[in-house]
Parts: C-alpha cells; structure tokens; sequence
C-alpha cells in the first residue's frame, strides 16, 4: 500500500480551512443566540466550549513563539505536521476545559446567569 502525501496534503489544506472556520463560526452562533431559554446544563456547555477555544488559540500563540526547525521538509510534511498540531492543540484544549480548565467556563457561566436573571 503506498502512501500519496500529495493527496494528503491537499485534503489537509480543505480539511485544516474548513475545521478553522467551522469551530469558529459554531461558537460565533451559539454565542449570538439567544441563551435566556438555556438550561443551565446547556449554558455550563457553551462556556466549556468558550473556554476550549480561547485555551486553544493560546496554545496557537505560544508554538508561533518557538522558532522552526530548519530542517528541509517538503511542503507535504509541513501540512501533515500542521495538521497534527492542530488536532493535538484541539485535544488539549478540549481536556484542559473538561478538567476546571483555567476557571473561564465558571466565571463567565455565573456571569451569564446574572445577565440572564436565571439566579
């Protein structure tokens, strides 16, 4: 079985864009709806998911401050490294947040309660 990392890389690029997005305009929507009616289960799910994407995007920054191997790789192995970081940098967010996070998730769902007057 050979391996086309010339295929892979293509999806990867489709597949890294529309993730991206995907993530990003799911909690835009959740965050511009309309959250009075939320159970507080489901609101307590929406901070968890705020708090997953903003420890992600710091994870983000904090590789962009590690310098790049020089090492010669093609441009293939680029987009295949790229695309582990990013779900590596996913996965942990995701754990970081379901574990107490950095108490993001708490904060701003007791915020929501008040604004919401669901206390």
């Amino acid at each position: 079985m050979s391996l086309d990392l010339n295929s892979i890389s293509s999806n990867y690029s489709n597949y890294n864009t529309d993730t991206a997005s995907t993530s990003t305009s799911k909690l835009e929507e959740t965050l511009k709806s309309d959250l009075s009616t939320a159970t507080d289960d489901e609101l307590m799910e929406v901070c968890k998911d705020f708090e997953s994407y903003f420890i992600e995007q710091m994870f983000k920054a904090m590789q962009r401050m590690v310098p790049e191997s020089e090492d010669n790789v093609s441009a293939s192995t680029k987009q295949l490294q790229d695309y582990y970081k990013e779900q590596m940098n996913q996965s942990f967010a995701e754990q970081a947040s379901e574990s107490g996070g950095l108490g993001i998730a708490q904060i701003l769902y007791e915020q929501m309660k008040r604004n919401y007057g669901m206390e």
